[in-house]
């Protein structure tokens, strides 16, 4: 029996809601009262450095680093990730044992109705290639200016006026009870595992996977997991505009994807139908997509 289960998080607001969900989960689950479940929230080098893209100081390790240590070290049991800020390739001494019901994937734009609708030359703060890829594409004339932080900055420094607009997850803003704000985009492909929640244990825990899987939702877990194979299979870094999404359609997944060069000039996409669990699948779609791409785009992916 666990007389405790320690849930490793990040301190932000939006990763403590998302280890609530978990810790709500669990209870239900196994019938474990308030006391069982502690959450030890900590911070990440990516809470701290904020003034810097990503790839320039680490990459998505930097959400994950002080997380991973915490659970290999048996300061904690559990980590509970946002699926899009996890490495596709993680360390052999752990595993995703669970995803949560997968919530909304779109991209909300908040400060404009739409993409089309922004005055000429407005700024959209982002710091995701993809979204600043993705709105160039559809708006050349926009500006994309940097915009790190957390949910809560974010909103801050647009109503600050450090920029005209900005793209947020809307799963993100439901999760902190703010389904009220900003427009939901449903043209833009969202980033690989975006709106999922996973639960990471110590691959040699066989004690502890069985009680994290019994909150697993299948479907969830097959469909990012595609995703985060044609990721892999891209072989892409933080600078490298990616949009995925998987859903199941009568017993397949339907799987789609685009890669963008950073201007937003140069587009591959696809849209096809793959097996369900055929875990090769989505490396060779990754392949053919960087075949058919043009040197420039392909060039983004090398390496």
């Amino acid at each position: 029996m666990i007389e405790l289960l320690r849930i490793g998080t990040r301190g932000s607001p939006l990763a403590l809601a998302q280890a609530r969900l978990v810790a709500e989960a669990l209870r239900d689950a196994h019938g474990w009262g308030p006391e069982r479940i502690e959450i030890v929230a900590m911070t990440t080098t990516g809470d701290v450095v904020t003034d810097r893209p990503l790839a320039e100081v680490g990459g998505k390790s930097l959400w994950t680093r002080e997380l991973d240590r915490a659970l290999v070290e048996g300061v904690t049991d559990i980590s509970v990730h946002s699926m899009k800020d996890v490495e596709t390739i993680r360390p052999a001494e752990l595993r995703i044992a669970a995803m949560l019901p997968r919530a909304d994937v779109r991209d909300r734009l908040v400060g404009g109705d739409s993409i089309e609708t922004l005055a000429e030359g407005a700024r959209v703060g982002t710091s995701s290639p993809r979204r600043a890829a993705q709105v160039l594409r559809r708006r050349p004339d926009l500006v994309i200016v940097p915009f790190r932080g957390n949910v809560q900055t974010r909103l801050r420094k647009l109503a600050l006026g450090e920029a005209d607009a900005t793209l947020l997850a809307a799963a993100g803003l439901d999760r902190l009870d703010h389904p009220e704000i900003g427009t939901a985009l449903d043209a833009l492909l969202p980033a690989p595992a975006q709106g999922a929640v996973g639960v990471e244990i110590l691959t040699a825990n066989r004690r502890l996977r069985p009680l994290i899987e019994a909150i697993d939702d299948a479907e969830t877990h097959l469909c990012v997991s595609a995703e985060r194979r044609l990721l892999s299979g891209l072989g892409g870094s933080c600078r490298s505009p990616i949009a995925a999404l998987a859903r199941l359609e009568d017993g397949r997944i339907r799987l789609r994807a685009e890669i963008l060069t950073v201007d937003g000039r140069d587009c591959q996409d696809l849209d096809t139908h793959v097996d369900a669990g055929d875990g090769d699948a989505p490396l060779i779609l990754a392949r053919e997509l960087l075949r058919t791409a043009s040197p420039a785009l392909r060039a983004l992916f090398a390496g």
